[in-house]
């Protein structure tokens, strides 16, 4: 069966009205870090910037996910959301690099900024980064929303810090905070950054989901009544949300119509514990080599005997 995304059109009006609001707000943050001089209002403006993209892709992303399978996609565009994570990210850790460089220069050659300035602008971004993370809370499940969330998050933390610096630049005339403020924001976004490039590799490598314990899993099928034995076991994520799994299962020699059961408690095993729904099940009455955990290719001579076809296996079912 084809898997197919879901449309999510209430997700999509707001990414575009996240888009709207951040294209503002990177103007205005780069024009009045010019006028104050502060090198925190322009790394805002440029990570800002960073937080277009990501909208765009993920608002790219989720149209995608939304088009339904083919014959040429046959799991759809599932992983549109998780490589546009990926994607993200790794603009993410390149623009921390290039913030943290910034601002080490910054501190051989101070410049005077205008703390008044920098706390009117910063407010704002408070302000639209504060509604624009909100209105992606609802949906920070999904690995591509959640990047965005973690961006525009990340920037209401950052744009908060840039305000406290504002006042103490103001108070004390102490023009270090500035670059100071640069690097700390440069070291949040990296962190956030890692955490998605991790878990979007994961799944794009097609590694088991890192809730989810194959262990377990193999134990939970081999438990189910006339279930000899678990091996060729895959399980790996479709995408953020959606998880598959592959396996052969050896059972006693039955008539076909007596497998039903067995299946059935099997896929109802997986859905119920493991919320795992796109199953590949395939009975056999006889364990098959595997080398690394995989299914051995059969000998040139045994391949009749051991195909999908053979009388030795009871199909490969869904």
């Amino acid at each position: 069966m084809h898997m197919v995304a879901t449309p999510n059109s209430k997700m999509q009006r707001v990414l575009q009205l996240s888009m709207v609001l951040t294209l503002a707000y990177v103007g205005a943050t780069f024009y009045f870090g010019l006028r104050a001089h502060s090198l925190a209002l322009i790394s805002e403006a440029g990570h800002n910037v960073s937080d277009l993209l990501a909208i765009v892709l993920s608002f790219v992303a989720v149209y995608f996910q939304a088009r339904p399978a083919t014959d040429q996609k046959t799991f759809g565009y599932q992983r549109a959301g998780v490589l546009a994570a990926f994607v993200n990210a790794a603009t993410l850790i390149v623009l921390s690099v290039w913030i943290a460089i910034s601002a080490i220069h910054r501190f051989s050659e101070p410049v005077a900024v205008q703390p008044k300035l920098m706390m009117y602008v910063a407010a704002a971004g408070v302000l639209m980064n504060g509604t624009v993370a909100a209105l992606l809370w609802k949906s920070s499940g999904d690995v591509n929303i959640r990047s965005v969330f973690l961006h525009m998050l990340g920037d209401t933390l950052s744009t908060a810090a840039v305000i406290a610096g504002g006042a103490v630049i103001f108070f004390t005339g102490m023009s270090w905070i500035d670059p100071v403020l640069s690097i700390l924001i440069a070291a949040m976004i990296l962190w956030s950054s890692v955490g998605i490039i991790r878990e979007t590799l994961n799944i794009l490598l097609e590694g088991t989901p890192r809730n989810l314990e194959l262990g377990e899993i193999r134990q939970a099928m081999a438990s189910v009544s006339g279930v000899l034995n678990v091996h060729d076991l895959h399980v790996w994520s479709l995408g953020s949300k959606s998880h598959a799994l592959a396996s052969h299962v050896t059972i006693a020699e039955m008539p076909m119509s007596e497998c039903g059961n067995i299946l059935t408690d099997i896929k109802c095993a997986l859905r119920d514990r493991f919320q795992i729904t796109h199953t590949t099940i395939q009975f056999e009455i006889t364990g098959c080599e595997t080398t690394h955990g995989c299914a051995a290719p059969p000998e040139p001579e045994t391949v009749g005997a051991h195909s999908h076809g053979g009388h030795d296996h009871h199909g490969h079912t869904h």
